[in-house]
Parts: C-alpha cells; structure tokens; sequence
C-alpha cells in the first residue's frame, strides 16, 4: 500500500511529538466540530492512497462496515472476537473512546500505539496540504489516519464502525464488502432529523451495489430495505435469512454462508451482548466469505469484551447509552436480574439529547436517582435532570456536580446490596471509568457502604 510522505522536513517541523499533541491540534484546524459530506475526506483519501487499483488492492482482504443509532459498538467487538478466534489478522476501527483516544484503532486486538496513531496523522497532515490545502474535522482526520495504518497492515478483515449516520461519514470513503445497519432509532437530531424513514437512508448510505447487506433488527424503516433493493444489495435480514434462539446450552444460530448455503450453530456462550448483534456479526462474518468453525465461535462469545456497555464490576453496572431506543434494551435486562437492595442510577446526560425518553424507559428498573451535571458547552445541569425525574414519580437523592462527585457520594452510602446503573453518555461512564484508574471489564471500585433514604465533540464524546 503507498501512501504520501511528508513532502520536506520543513513539514514536520512543527508538527507535534505526543500524541495529545496531535489531539490538541485537530481539535482546533477545523471551524466545526461536525461537518458532514465526503467530498473533502476522498480528496485526501485519494492523496494518501486509499482507493483500491488492480495494482495495489484494497485496503484489506475484506471490509466490514457497521452502521446503526444502537448496537453499533457490540457487533464490531463481536465480529473482531470471531475473526481472531479463527485465526484471522484483525483492524477495527472504532468511535468514540471512552478512556484513551487509542481505543478507536484496535490492530489483531490490541489498541494503537501512540508511534502507529502519530505516524497516520503525519501522513494526513501531509496529503492534506498537497497542493491545495483541505480543512478536516477531528474526526475526519482521525477516520484518515486510521484508514491509512489499516492500508499499512492489509488485515484478513477490517472492521469499521460509522461515527454518525453513515452515507456522509468520513468512514463511508472506503466501500464495504459486507455492509451492516443494526438499528434505526432517533439519535443526533440535529445533524439526522427526527423522521426514521430519512435516518434509515443515511444508515443505509453504507451499503454497496450488489454486495451482501446484513440488517440486524426486524423491525428497521422501510427505507432500509428501499436502499438496498435500488442497490441491488443482497439483504440479509434478522428473522428472515438469518435468526437466533434459545438452546438447551445457550443459545443457537442459523444463517447463510456466502455461497447461499444454509448455516447453523448450537450450543453458543451467552457473549454478555445483546444477542441480536451477536447473531448480526456471525453472519456478516459468514458473508465475508470466513468459514464458521463451531468451536471457534464458542471460544469468541466467551471472550469478547466491550467497555462501557452493561460492564458490571462489582454492583456497579455502567452503559453508554444515551436514548429511549438504548435504555429500553438496558431496562428489559435490568428487570430480569433481581436486585436485593435498591439500584440507583447516576445519570449524566448532553442536553441535545432524549432525557426524558430515557427517564421513562429506566422509571420502572430505578428505585433512586442520582443526576449529575457534564462539563462542556452542551452540558444539562443535574437540576434538569432532577426535575424531570421527580416529573416521573421518581426519588431524586443527590444532585452531582460531576459523575465523579456522584460516584464518591455513593461509593460512600450504598448498603452492600444495592446496585449502581451508571448511563446516560460516554462522558458519564467514562469520568466513572477514569476515577477507579481503568476500563477494564473486571476491575470493581473499592467497597461501597450505604444509598441514603432521603430525597463536546462527538466525534471525541458520543
């Protein structure tokens, strides 16, 4: 794979030398955070030379890109968890990150170096400012610079999970073999508007004219499906050409292979996702043309890991989801574990989003509420989120200025079995994260007491 070289020493130098130096940077060279469209992304894509030739290839031996408002993140760890359990190399691409911005790029399952991330955008920066100069968002010049060190390595698979939408992405430059849409919900209204139907299109800007299209729910827009077939797309679609169900030893799976042969599996682990995106990975893994060893899927449901999403340590239960759409699916498994105490939710939330969706889709799982106020221009002050809490019925016991504040104040007055949902951002859960020094899935916070009876930038943050 070629790819552009800084073009004179002059260029590099007075290019940064860390990392949060390259961070720092992007942040401020573009005038907005969000600016959607690829014109300007496929101008230094095709710079830095990430279109495929017949001389060069493609930028892996097969691309998997997902898009969708939920389960987005689930399905990419599963299908990066199958592929290394069969032997494949790996690159995942990944947004937002919840602790460490090399979280987004994940190369045969481990996370970037900072000299990889450095050296991808040097190279951007390079081709950018060939010849005439191109203005890129953080996130695009991150998508970019991830693309080129997946291009470096040329992987078996790669696996790219859109940041919003999907057909004006920055991920949306390369074209997928295997196109995945997992949900379709409101999310983002103001770059995707409300109506389901015009964020189902967006959605499905992902997919690729006569390549195989995976559709994760059964329940998707009717544009979905419209896409696809104006595309000549093969659909794959949940509870059509693909189910899941249950199994005397966990659950089992039938779909197609790439050949159209029919599929299955029995006898799989519970993964600790939902099992939707995990039927959603087996088969656009299976229309990657990867052949699916049983044994091999069964080691990857017991070892996929994904940060931030229904990740207990110890009684403490943290998710990132941040709508109604999200909260319900964390509503209907919280109601199937008893919880022997009270279970609380710290809840931090953007002001640009559903609140009040996600207040009533939690009410009935959530005993006692503790809203905390987010840093950042678009942050909604605790009080917001208090009144509308107590709107609900709902018993409002501490106001946070901070999920870190909120976490210390009930690390010290939980009863030992009480429980903590901690939701409503990835800011939320990750200043949660950050204050017990880890996102690691095991880790728990150090022992809890008893809860008192009494009353940026999305491409960066969600």
């Amino acid at each position: 794979m070629s790819a552009v070289q800084p073009s004179s020493p002059r260029d590099t130098a007075s290019q940064p030398s860390t990392l949060e130096g390259w961070l720092t940077r992007l942040e401020q060279q573009h005038p907005t955070s969000i600016d959607l469209g690829l014109e300007r992304v496929a101008r230094v894509a095709a710079r830095l030379g990430l279109a495929p030739t017949p001389e060069v290839g493609g930028m892996a031996g097969r691309v998997i890109t997902v898009a969708g408002t939920n389960g987005k993140g689930s399905t990419v760890a599963m299908l990066e968890a199958l592929a290394l359990a069969h032997g494949l190399t790996t690159a995942t691409y990944t947004s937002p990150h919840l602790l460490r911005y090399n979280e987004r790029l994940r190369l045969d399952g481990e996370e970037a170096s900072d000299a990889t991330l450095i050296e991808g955008f040097a190279r951007v920066e390079a081709a950018r400012l060939q010849g005439e100069p191109v203005s890129l968002t953080y996130f695009e010049a991150g998508t970019l610079a991830g693309l080129w060190a997946i291009a470096r390595r040329c992987p078996d698979i790669a696996i790219l999970e859109v940041g919003l939408g999907g057909r004006l992405d920055a991920v949306n430059v390369i074209d997928a073999d295997v196109g995945v849409v997992t949900t379709v919900a409101q999310d983002h209204a103001a770059f995707l508007g409300t109506d389901l139907d015009g964020i189902g299109r967006e959605k499905a800007g992902i997919l690729r004219p006569g390549r195989p299209a995976v559709l994760g729910s059964a329940s998707l827009p009717s544009s979905v499906h419209e896409v696809a077939a104006g595309l000549g797309a093969r659909v794959h679609g949940l509870a059509s050409e693909f189910a899941r169900g249950d199994d005397p030893e966990g659950w089992r799976w039938q779909g197609r292979g790439a050949a159209g042969e029919p599929l299955a599996l029995e006898a799989l682990p519970d993964p600790g996702l939902p099992l939707d995106n995990a039927a959603t990975a087996l088969q656009a893994l299976a229309l990657a043309g990867v052949t699916l060893e049983p044994a091999a899927c069964r080691r990857a449901c017991k070892a996929v890991v994904l940060a931030g999403r229904m990740q207990w340590r110890g009684n403490w239960c943290l998710d990132v989801g941040h709508n109604p759409h999200a909260a319900g699916y964390l509503a209907d498994r919280l109601s199937q574990r008893p919880c022997a105490g009270r279970r609380v939710a710290l809840l931090g939330m953007l002001a640009d989003k559903d609140a009040e969706g996600v207040v009533a889709a939690l009410a009935e799982v959530i005993d006692a509420w503790v809203p905390a106020t987010l840093g950042g221009e678009r942050a909604r002050p605790a009080a917001d989120l208090a009144d509308l809490i107590r709107a609900r019925g709902g018993e409002v016991v501490r106001l946070a200025d901070s999920p870190a504040a909120g976490a210390a104040w009930l690390e010290a007055h939980l009863e030992a079995e009480d429980e903590v949902l901690v939701c409503g951002s990835f800011f939320t859960v990750a200043e949660v994260l950050a204050r017990w020094g880890s996102a690691a899935p095991d880790a728990s916070p150090r022992t809890q007491q008893s809860v008192a009876r009494q009353g940026g930038e999305p491409g960066r943050g969600e």
